[in-house]
């Protein structure tokens, strides 16, 4: 008996949101090896992959490698350097098990392995080969294994394939010279004169604004940026002021609101030990968050609209809660004019944008501002052409310079800013703001990334009544379903159309329990056709509200306007695709189902 039609509920275009300070930059630790983590035999070694408990989606990947063939702790065996094949198809087994432990929630919702390619995603890629190759440097630093040569070995390997991947992409920045970047190069000197070691130079990079060019060729491991913790604004600097002894008595304070609320004031210190750092920031970010009036009526429709109106909201009730009393209760260390509703603005643009959540040597994560480091823009989209597959295959894809960045190096007592693919002389060296939708970096960041961005996903609520748990169905358990551009995926076959299989499996289930496998029996195609009528009406729904393209009034139209408009026509774009895809699943169950009645 089939179950009722679920109701579909579009929310946020995000699947996580918190309002608070520190929503910025990505933040990679690796954890330090132990003895358990190698073995060493007269034949070779063996290096040890284990996917923990309290890794994100455990039970998910957990699954997925059984599928694969492994268990969640798998031990790979390296032969001696006599062996040639050895390393390469020990390499690969650590690959296939490394892929699935880096999978975030996108990558396994929508669970693609690209069989041209050879992995999930570059970011994954990369991601995975610079995991391996920094327990493999761990081991190394130690210099006690008698099997030296076959460690050299492996991180020879994967060096060489970080580098081919990287050789996929080569674009030197375009400069713009009419822009001098003064500001910038005396905080650059100033940064240098207490400690700063830096590879890079401050340049305006055409489409991007300012950004870090390398001054040299860099290589996997070089370290592009070091900037020493002296000159790291952190809660710390709070505590040693006058400002904490108001502060640290309001219940729910949080050390990051802190620290903004002592920037407000700081950056009017013509004696500040940073002044060269406030002096170099813009007076406009330009984020979703300073959006007008007529960047807001662009949204109408848009899921980016409710993300801005929500964030704005909760900043002003923050602001609400805190001033003006703070200013009339202690005007001297809250002067009026340094804490108005537009600076604290600026000050919340800042935040989102250029913080940076660092752990530092006490083992305590802090969000802070890092001068210098807020040069490094969010990696671009590159077209990456891999030559050694059939028909020059390309794809648009993020990829970073820099990925692990979050941990203080309690030798040096520096943040230290590694490359996890090489840079090129006269290349802007990026990193990795993390992985977030086009609405997230409109809101928080002020742009729109170029290219294709996995990302920029729609996240939908199913209202299923009581038929909304499945326990024994391993597609149907997950808590939050979404969707994409189908572009992006590479089977548009019947059952699959470019749609992600967990929501089809689900929305399968809901109608038929029983249903575990897919055939081409007439209920089951009945049951199909439902489903993507089901889903077109939805998504026919939400085009209507967004209605026909805006194209602006060309060169007279404002940033804001610009963006917004940007991102319309994106919501359009991936909506119009799920439309196409279901009209043309459509037709290839109609066909088959004709073809089963007929047999009948």
């Amino acid at each position: 008996m089939l179950s009722s039609k679920p109701k579909f509920y579009v929310k946020l275009a995000q699947l996580t949101f918190e309002y608070h300070l520190n929503l910025s930059s990505s933040m990679a630790d690796v954890e330090a090896c132990s003895s358990r983590d190698s073995l060493e035999n007269g034949d070779g070694c063996s290096l040890v992959l284990e996917l923990t408990e309290d890794y994100p989606l455990f039970h998910k990947k957990k699954k997925l490698l059984n599928d694969k063939g492994f268990g969640v702790k798998e031990q790979i065996h390296l032969q001696s350097l006599m062996c040639p094949d050895s390393i390469s198809n020990s390499l690969e087994t650590m690959l296939r098990i490394g892929r699935i432990i880096h999978l975030d929630e996108v990558e396994l919702y929508f669970g693609e392995f690209d069989t041209q390619m050879g992995f999930y995603s570059p970011r994954n890629e990369l991601e995975t080969l610079n995991s391996i190759l920094a327990r493999v440097n761990t081991l190394l630093s130690r210099q006690m294994h008698k099997k030296m040569n076959v460690w050299q070995g492996l991180q020879a390997a994967i060096i060489l394939k970080i580098q081919e991947f990287g050789n996929q992409i080569k674009e030197g920045a375009r400069i713009d010279k009419n822009y001098t970047c003064e500001k910038e190069k005396c905080l650059v000197q100033w940064g240098e004169s207490n400690g700063v070691k830096t590879k890079l130079e401050i340049a305006y990079v055409g489409g991007a604004g300012r950004g870090a060019v390398a001054m040299e060729d860099l290589r996997v491991g070089d370290i592009a940026l070091e900037i020493p913790v002296s000159i790291i604004l952190s809660e710390d600097l709070v505590h040693k002021s006058d400002m904490y002894n108001v502060l640290g008595k309001i219940e729910g304070m949080s050390s990051e609101t802190m620290l903004l609320l002592w920037s407000m004031k700081e950056k009017h210190n013509c004696g500040s030990k940073f002044k060269n750092y406030f002096d170099s920031l813009p007076k406009e970010f330009h984020t979703g968050l300073s959006f007008g009036v007529d960047a807001i009526m662009a949204l109408e429709g848009t899921l980016l609209l409710e993300e801005i109106m929500q964030a704005k909201e909760h900043l002003r009730t923050q602001y609400d809660e805190l001033f003006p009393r703070l200013c009339n209760d202690y005007p001297d260390i809250f002067p009026p004019k340094f804490y108005t509703w537009e600076q604290f603005l600026w000050a919340c643009e800042l935040f989102y944008s250029n913080s940076m959540k660092i752990i530092f040597a006490d083992g305590k994560l802090r969000t802070c501002l890092i001068p210098i480091a807020g040069f490094l823009n969010h990696s671009k989209s590159f077209l990456i052409k891999f030559w050694h597959l059939p028909s020059n295959y390309e794809q648009s894809e993020l990829n970073p310079h820099i990925v692990h960045y979050g941990r203080v190096d309690s030798a040096t007592n520096s943040l230290k800013f590694p490359l996890s693919r090489p840079c090129n002389i006269g290349e802007q060296c990026c990193l990795s703001y993390g992985n977030f939708s086009t609405s997230h970096l409109i809101t928080f960041y002020g742009f729109s990334p170029q290219g294709d961005n996995r990302y920029d996903v729609i996240p939908i609520d199913i209202d299923v009544g009581q038929a909304d748990c499945f326990e024994d169905c391993p597609m149907s358990n997950w808590t939050t379903h979404m969707v994409r551009g189908t572009w992006l995926s590479k089977n548009h076959n019947i059952f699959y159309y470019g749609l992600p299989s967990p929501l089809l499996d689900y929305l399968r289930r809901v109608r038929n329990p029983m249903q575990y496998e897919k055939t081409f029996q007439q209920p089951d195609l009945e049951i199909e056709l439902e489903v993507l009528e089901d889903l077109q009406s939805t998504f026919s729904s939400m085009m209507e509200i967004l209605g026909d393209t805006d194209f602006g009034d060309g060169e007279n139209t404002s940033w804001d306007v610009k963006l917004a408009l940007e991102f319309k026509d994106l919501q359009r774009r991936i909506i119009s695709s799920i439309l196409t895809s279901c009209s043309a699943g459509r037709s290839l169950v109609e066909s088959e189902l004709s073809r089963v009645m007929s047999k009948d």
